[in-house]
């Protein structure tokens, strides 16, 4: 049994399923997937349920199987018996150790419990027709989603996110992550007409009011503003579609770039995915892609 800890929004969730899937798949073995961390968390929810994806929820009996690590903090009697029983768990706990990839997560044993980001195609590139396949969505779009589909499939579309909400509402978030500068997207829409001839920017964005005031692309142009944050899947679906792409530092437009199935896509993503220096993201984007 492989057990994955999924944590953060729709795109964190993604990439912690596949790391697990490859895992899983490697070994002939199930799949479980932790989702006990949403019940403490206000701002996200498990999103994974839209997908076509192998979706078995660990039980409290399965997780009480985990090993926990040296220091785990006990805080109620009952945890500590909980804790006694785990000394002799068979399912053995497994923290990521750093953002970037770590080949020896692909060579672990059965009976493993996953808990961290694993944020690169190496952990589940081998497999990459089972997690697109995975990743289709289990219902048809409905009637302005279909429109829209439609729309993309008749042009040389191009997708541009931004991704703003929390990026600048949350202090925290907004010192970790930071906001793509208006010159990263100028210089990539420049890029993309050199290569595409007549492209149709198909722009995604959690703010669509503002990208409306202040984007100009030079080219035909859609805001995508009729999906909102419950049904940011349909929004994924349709940057799929599109032909080329123009992602910011979000797991979100990754995936939406990735799961485009067009062999000769134009990718551009920022060199800087986050503030902080220290953490090193040269396996988070595929060789393929461009980086600005």
């Amino acid at each position: 049994m492989i057990i994955v800890k999924l944590v953060g929004g729709l795109g964190n969730q993604m990439f912690q399923y596949a790391a697990g899937r490859y895992l899983a798949y490697s070994l002939n073995t199930e799949l479980k997937l932790d989702i006990s961390q949403f019940r403490q968390d206000a701002l996200r929810e498990y999103h994974l349920s839209v997908f076509n994806i192998t979706e078995n929820i660990a039980s409290a009996t399965d997780l009480m199987r985990v090993r926990r690590p040296p220091g785990w903090n006990i805080k109620h009697p009952v945890e500590a018996l909980r804790s006694l029983m785990r000394r002799n768990a068979a399912i053995r706990y497994v923290k990521e150790r750093h953002f970037h990839f770590d080949p020896e997560i692909l060579a672990l044993p059965d009976n493993v419990y996953l808990d961290g980001n694993w944020q690169s195609e190496k952990y589940f590139k081998d497999i990459d027709r089972i997690i697109r396949e995975d990743f289709t969505l289990s219902e048809e779009p409905d009637h302005m989603n279909k429109q829209m589909a439609d729309k993309i499939r008749n042009c040389e579309a191009v997708s541009l996110h931004f991704r703003r909400g929390d990026y600048l509402s949350n202090p925290a978030t907004t010192a970790y992550h930071g906001i793509c500068p208006e010159e990263y997207y100028c210089e990539a829409i420049s890029m993309l007409e050199n290569y595409v001839k007549n492209p149709y920017f198909f722009v995604f964005s959690d703010d669509p009011a503002w990208v409306k005031e202040n984007l100009d692309t030079g080219c035909p142009t859609t805001i995508m503003d009729f999906n909102g944050s419950e049904k940011d899947f349909e929004d994924m679906r349709l940057m799929s579609l599109c032909q080329h792409h123009i992602i910011t530092n979000s797991s979100f437009s990754w995936w939406g770039a990735w799961l485009c199935r067009n062999t000769e896509k134009i990718v551009v993503a920022p060199k800087q995915w986050f503030n902080k220096p220290n953490i090193i993201t040269q396996d988070l984007i595929p060789r393929s892609w461009f980086r600005l």
